[in-house]
């Protein structure tokens, strides 16, 4: 079974300890994900490649009850849609991500809890190609699953 990123830019996979690739401006130093073309505090096109922290805190959530609407390409019908958590993590001092997070049940969710970046597979396509993505685990759920 073939696995392939989502995009090739947005995490480092294959990898055993994947991250995601965010961006530093050169000029100004603010740290953005994902990597832009420029950079939206200052305009400068200086923009490097910026590995983010494995690891965050969950700085709030929710839990995505419904089939997003297009451009969304999971796969799903609204027959076969499960719902799935989504948070906002903070990485250490330099960025906030929005991301799909591997907990949907908001009593085991906890604001401020320690949580790591796993890579999951988010549909299958026609051919076999699991098409991968990345989402946050609560770090003992992490633990418990291997990298």
């Amino acid at each position: 079974m073939t696995q392939v990123a989502f995009h090739p830019d947005v995490f480092t996979w294959p990898s055993d300890d994947p991250q995601l690739i965010g961006g530093r401006c050169a000029d100004c130093e603010s740290i953005t994900f994902p990597r832009p073309t420029s950079c939206a505090r200052c305009g400068s096109t200086s923009v490097e490649e910026h590995l983010l922290p494995r690891r965050g805190t969950l700085w709030t959530f929710t839990t995505q009850g419904f089939l997003p609407k297009e451009p969304y390409a999971g796969g799903e019908t609204n027959e076969t849609f499960q719902p799935f958590g989504v948070g906002i993590v903070e990485l250490g001092d330099d960025v906030r991500v929005e991301s799909r997070l591997t907990e949907n049940d908001p009593a085991a969710l906890t604001i401020g809890m320690e949580l790591e970046l796993r890579v999951v597979p988010f549909r299958t396509d026609p051919d076999g190609t699991v098409v991968m993505t990345f989402a946050f685990a609560p770090v003992e759920q992490a633990a418990g699953e291997g990298a």
